[in-house]
């Protein structure tokens, strides 16, 4: 994300546009990774809706997530447990694959990333090929991030001698490297494109 895509210098005090707002979005996808069960649907669900409230605001992220959490508090109630078991067995490589066809597909139109640039990007810099660019990069690193994580947690059901690993060191690594791509790229980027002066 970008904070402006001009020749000006960023202040130093800013920090790159939309990293906290990206991962808030992301917040109740990583929380129902870690803990996904039947009793913990309803809560994601929640939490993605109190916070879309709260911001007057949906995002494709969220409005997403909304629906999907929203479908399996149904299930959970509509179903038993044993009818559960393959979903919540899978739930995590769904979640996860489904953040990663998300991004993927909001590059046809407009990508996710944008959502949350605009919120700190002046509107006539919106259709430059600076933000345009920086915005295709970071949703296609998110959606790579989501679809190894997607591949990381399915080994993880079918090795579960080391689902440590898979389950929860290789997507905590991903993760912070996503983020710290996010920070980094987008005044990296600039600093190529817009030469100073």
């Amino acid at each position: 994300m970008v904070e402006q895509a001009t020749t000006e210098q960023t202040t130093p005090d800013k920090k790159p546009l939309g990293t906290a707002s990206v991962f808030l979005s992301f917040v109740p996808w990583i929380i129902f990774g870690v803990v996904a069960s039947p009793s913990t649907w309803e809560y994601a669900a929640l939490l993605l809706s109190a916070q879309d409230l709260l911001q007057g605001r949906i995002r494709i992220l969220d409005a997403a997530g909304i629906v999907f959490f929203a479908v399996l508090s149904v299930l959970a109630l509509a179903l038993n447990r044993a009818d559960l078991l393959w979903l919540e067995t899978y739930a995590q490589v769904i979640s996860n694959g489904l953040v990663a066809v998300i991004a993927f597909a909001s590059l046809l139109h407009d990508p996710f990333t944008a959502q949350y640039a605009r919120e700190s990007t002046p509107r006539q810099y919106w259709d430059s090929p600076v933000f345009r660019h920086i915005n295709r990069v970071l949703t296609t690193y998110w959606g790579v991030t989501f679809a190894v994580m997607t591949a990381s947690t399915w080994l993880a059901i079918h090795f579960p001698g080391q689902d440590d690993w898979f389950n929860w060191v290789i997507p905590v690594v991903l993760l912070v490297i996503a983020v710290k791509f996010t920070q980094r790229y987008p005044e990296t980027y600039k600093s190529r494109a817009v030469p100073a002066g």
